[in-house]
């Protein structure tokens, strides 16, 4: 388990994360690797020892100076033997560490020079990383442990590729991969990677994902294709690189207060992008269905300019604290009416006094642009003209998927089948062509891929 990653709070001790390599094997208990030391000489081989195991042998650090034919250089080493730590002569040592960072977490392992570090502000280091808030522009950290690349790719946020191939098509939202590895027999030949572009997160940050790959790049299977939310060219990039001077300002940054400068907040350097979700449903009561609607009593059109003809706010659109998002009127009760109100109802009829107002309105201290709009409806109930909209922009983009799979599918079939006929002598084919011709590339080409079948 790691010594230094454990909240700080009531849970302290409580809560534990497993070190780098652990694992737990089928008694449940955690393991740990090594490697193999005979007589002073380092092996490739690797055993996972629990706790009570590694009491029976004397275990050298990882650290251990070692020959270029990874013997173990001094005739005298530190190492642990039953828990202590004692000095073992080279060829006493059985077990060597694996590396230095098996013995914390992975969060921990991102800490640059963690050995110089005091243990609480390790903790709250290795603690606060997973506080930290994707950023509009990513960089990888100028000083790192090398962790940054195995946590990026391991962390599920990035897209990898499942087998080698060259890719075919590449924009912002896809990546349509030509498979040069086969997987299966009955898989087809195209990887098609749909990128999540703008999503919403459990913690209301933005998933966001940037293609990194261009048209007709090779790839091999594993390698990182899109950059996920805080990952730079697949490594984890948790901030920005910027320069800092440790240094008192007129008592300005007395404590724990710092200044930053004009150019940070004017060019965006720690701006990060935060999505909401608001729902709202029309539901049947006593009085009658709710209903979503752009005709709402009391509203100018200034108060619907947002909204589309079946009153849902349309994507792009720029919203501020009371902006409508969703119109929606309720049925209320007869109670009795003022002169005003029979007026309106003399004049516009029975819609003007039996419902209210109880849009879906934007929050106080809320502000942005509207980015996906989603529409439930329930099974046997017509679809609005919104929801009709939404349906037939994901069957466009389903069929788009399987046009670019169907289209690489028949080029590299053809290809095969020209590969295959190249050099051959004709038997039979379309009409007009000699019996015993021999294929070359005039001939298909004056040839539709529909005669090359027929060949």
């Amino acid at each position: 388990m790691c010594p230094i990653e454990t909240p700080e709070g009531p849970n302290i001790g409580l809560i534990n994360s497993l070190a780098t390599y652990a694992r737990i094997n089928k008694y449940g208990f955690i393991e740990t690797p090594y490697r193999k030391v005979i007589d002073g000489q380092v092996t490739d081989e690797v055993v996972y020892l629990s706790a009570m195991e590694e009491g029976k042998h004397i275990i050298a650090q990882a650290n251990t100076s070692l020959t270029k034919d990874f013997k173990i250089a001094d005739d005298f080493v530190t190492c642990r033997e039953k828990s202590e730590f004692v000095t073992a002569a080279s060829t006493d040592i059985d077990l060597i560490d694996i590396s230095p960072k098996q013995i914390v977490s992975v969060a921990a392992s991102l800490i640059p020079f963690l050995e110089n570090d005091d243990a609480s502000r390790a903790l709250m280091g290795s603690n606060m990383q997973r506080q930290a808030v994707p950023l509009v522009r990513v960089e990888a950290p100028l000083v790192g442990t090398g962790m940054e690349g195995p946590v990026a790719h391991d962390s599920g946020a990035t897209v990898v590729a499942l087998r080698a191939g060259v890719v075919d098509q590449a924009d912002a939202s896809r990546i349509v991969v030509r498979a040069t590895e086969e997987k299966s027999t009955d898989s087809p030949g195209v990887d098609i990677y749909n990128l999540q572009k703008f999503q919403r997160s459990n913690h209301s940050t933005c998933i966001n994902q940037k293609s990194l790959v261009k048209l007709g790049d090779v790839i091999r299977k594993g390698d990182i294709l899109a950059d996920g939310p805080a990952t730079d060219f697949g490594e984890l990039a948790l901030g920005r690189n910027v320069l800092v001077a440790f240094m008192p300002w007129h008592g300005y940054n007395f404590e724990d207060s710092i200044i930053i400068s004009e150019r940070i907040v004017s060019e965006d350097v720690f701006t990060s992008i935060h999505i909401e979700e608001f729902e709202v449903m029309a539901r049947d009561t006593k009085l009658g269905n709710e209903e979503i609607t752009r005709d709402i009593p009391n509203i100018g059109e200034e108060g619907l300019k947002n909204l589309d003809e079946a009153g849902i706010v349309f994507i792009g659109a720029e919203v501020k604290p009371g902006d409508i998002l969703v119109g929606k009127v309720t049925p209320k009760g007869e109670s009795p009416m003022t002169p005003e109100e029979k007026l309106l109802r003399a004049i516009f009829g029975e819609k003007a006094t039996d419902v209210r107002d109880t849009s879906l309105r934007v929050p106080p201290g809320v502000s942005g642009t509207i980015v996906s709009v989603r529409v439930f409806s329930r099974r046997g109930i017509d679809k609005d003209e919104r929801a009709i909209v939404i349906e037939r922009q994901e069957i466009d983009r389903l069929a788009k998927d399987r046009d670019a799979e169907r289209a690489i599918l028949e080029r590299g079939f053809y290809a095969h089948l020209k590969d295959f006929l190249f050099g051959q002598k004709l038997v039979s084919g379309p009409k007009g062509l000699k019996k015993g011709a021999l294929v070359d590339d005039d001939l298909l080409a004056s040839l539709t891929q529909g005669q090359w079948r027929q060949i």
